[in-house]
């Protein structure tokens, strides 16, 4: 099986999305079938306002098609609903080729928090978007169950995985960095550094020891200006990253808009318990766990969970995690692509 992903989130981008899926091609080579992507490399972009660090493809829709054309694939899924997406969405329509879409970001939500969009209308097109696709992957079964509320149709699962090799507890010889010697215990919120992220909600907490963010993104100047008390160590990836969260003792995660939260996996698996707020995301992740092996604490209270949390077992935090791999994360992915292969719609090779 050869399958295109259309995707406006992609390298030198960090975040869950593109990490998602180079993990989902990466174990799909292993598993019988390959894995295109049509991205923002593929044509000239131009800064995405109020957030430079992501870039808007300049791509028309015969630009789209002829791309499309030249690999070939049995199938699209559409990652995200940017000008690429859009693009691959409206050629799959008029050929009526078979395509799946994700949702991996609440762009109501988050435009809301920029301009005074109400979210009803960014949910009424988003419906309309994916709607016309054979089927519609989400992380979690609370993100299921509140869109098929706003009335989307076809939700199938597709969870998320870590990497447990490189993300492991490690011994304070194997984290040797003097740069990381903070005064503990010590706090550590991992993402981007945006208002969508109630960073603000973690770093105005009056906790004892160092709050660590690691992460860019438009709001750290004034975050880091308005919290000197905060370490901001900026990008990281890799070992760097993986030291980082193992030389913590809490992962607070603020936010109350993502879909999942690849960085609890990687807390979890690092041997970090996790602190959140009981929205979706840490309550499908953090909430999974036994009621007698808690790997995190989950409160409206951020400050009371953050403090709780260091009472938790990270050896406990750390089995939970060898739980998600990315092997059955794609497994996952590639049935959900045979389901709607079989849906009886004609395939994009086919429609060419």
């Amino acid at each position: 099986m050869r399958i295109l992903i259309a995707t406006d989130a992609w390298t030198p981008q960090v975040n869950g999305v593109v990490r998602s899926l180079q993990h989902t091609a990466r174990e799909a080579r292993e598993l019988g079938a390959q894995i295109d992507f049509l991205t923002p490399g593929d044509f000239r972009t131009i800064p995405m306002p109020t957030y430079p660090e992501v870039r808007l493809a300049l791509a028309t829709r015969s630009m789209v098609a002829r791309r499309m054309d030249e690999i070939g694939a049995d199938l699209v899924h559409i990652a995200t609903e940017g000008p690429i997406g859009l693009r691959a969405r409206s050629v799959c329509l008029s050929r009526g080729a078979t395509f799946t879409t994700s949702y991996h970001t609440r762009f109501p939500e988050y435009l809301a928090a920029r301009a005074p969009v109400p979210e009803r209308l960014s949910y009424a097109w988003l419906r309309r978007f994916h709607n016309a696709g054979a089927g519609i992957m989400v992380s979690t079964p609370t993100l299921r169950d509140e869109l098929a509320a706003r009335g989307f149709r076809n939700i199938m699962p597709w969870s998320r995985g870590v990497d447990a090799t490189l993300f492991r507890p490690r011994t304070r010889e194997e984290i040797a960095d003097p740069a990381l010697d903070f005064p503990g215990p010590v706090f550590l919120y991992v993402g981007r550094v945006a208002v969508e992220k109630n960073i603000s909600a973690f770093l105005e907490l009056d906790l004892p020891g160092t709050k660590v963010v690691v992460g860019d993104g438009p709001a750290r100047a004034e975050l880091e200006a308005k919290h000197p008390d905060a370490r901001f160590l900026g990008m990281k990836q890799g070992e760097d990253l993986a030291r980082v969260y193992s030389s913590a003792d809490v992962f607070v995660f603020p936010s109350l808009t993502d879909t999942f939260g690849i960085v609890l996996l990687e807390a979890l698996a690092s041997g970090v318990p996790v602190a959140a707020f009981p929205v979706t995301g840490p309550r499908d992740v953090i909430g999974a766990a036994p009621a007698d092996r808690p790997v995190g604490v989950l409160d409206n209270d951020l400050r009371a969970a953050a403090l709780a949390a260091l009472h938790i077992d990270r050896a406990d935090a750390r089995q939970f995690a060898l739980g998600y791999s990315w092997r059955a994360c794609t497994q996952q992915f590639l049935d959900n692509i045979e389901t709607a292969r079989q849906a009886g719609l004609p395939t994009l090779a086919a429609a060419c």
